[in-house]
């Protein structure tokens, strides 16, 4: 099922990002979808890798001020050959969060867009998405982590509580390494699904920060869809 910044769906979110982040319910269990900027970040791999290129020829030529005769200074150059690049750092993705004050512990799984540019969201209303062309939890700018609230077959998903997250919560991600991040409510919003600030929401940019966004609201039974968009924002613990 495709889901569009006006939602029909019952228990199911959705989340735009880059045009409108907007989360809602279902009312079966198939898959939803988004409207998402397809344009991985820096992070993730190319799509296609162009292949190695000879090494230009260069012509050395005398340093300034060098003696005439003498042997002319040595150019740098770098190779273009493919094997003599240095390798990419790898990203590495968030496997699990755990919320301990609304009994979150659950599965992270990466999400991305289809082919008409929509933002995939887990079948399964257990697992949690990682929006995979965003940051990773800990990279500057917003890790934003998508969740369902509920739904008609299965009931209640990840986020049913997220509403009852208060600041001064803790929060922690782990990642597929191993490695884990405790972060620190700040704030929880209810938005209007057509005023949500998606610049603030959807940055790439800043200090890192977690956001965690279900739906919420009432329930709007004709157009089957939640109004609103619990959103959660944490930073990172300090010591």
């Amino acid at each position: 099922m495709t889901l569009r910044p006006v939602l029909a769906s019952l228990g199911l979110l959705a989340l735009v990002a880059a045009v409108v982040v907007a989360l809602t319910g279902r009312p079966a269990p198939d898959v939803g979808t988004v409207l998402a900027d397809p344009t991985p970040s820096p992070s993730s791999s190319a799509s296609a890798v162009p292949g190695p290129t000879p090494t230009p020829a260069v012509t050395p030529t005398p340093s300034p001020g060098a003696e005439p005769g003498a042997a002319p200074s040595p150019i740098a150059t770098r190779s273009a050959r493919l094997e003599d690049q240095p390798a990419a750092t790898p990203v590495v993705a968030p496997a699990s969060i755990r919320a301990p004050a609304i009994g979150v512990d659950n599965t992270v799984v990466e999400v991305g867009v289809d082919p008409d540019g929509l933002m995939t969201i887990p079948a399964d209303v257990d697992e949690i998405g990682w929006y995979r062309f965003g940051p990773t939890p800990g990279a500057p700018g917003a890790a934003v982590l998508a969740g369902h609230v509920d739904d008609r077959v299965q009931g209640r998903g990840a986020f049913f509580d997220l509403q009852r997250l208060a600041p001064g919560d803790e929060v922690t991600t782990t990642d597929t390494d191993g490695a884990s991040t405790t972060w620190v409510v700040t704030g929880r919003t209810t938005y209007d699904k057509v005023s949500l600030p998606i610049d603030e929401l959807m940055t790439r940019e800043g200090t890192p920060r977690l956001v965690l966004i279900t739906c919420g609201g009432d329930f709007d039974r004709t157009a089957r869809s939640y109004a609103s968009n619990v959103v959660v924002v944490a930073e990172p613990l300090r010591d």
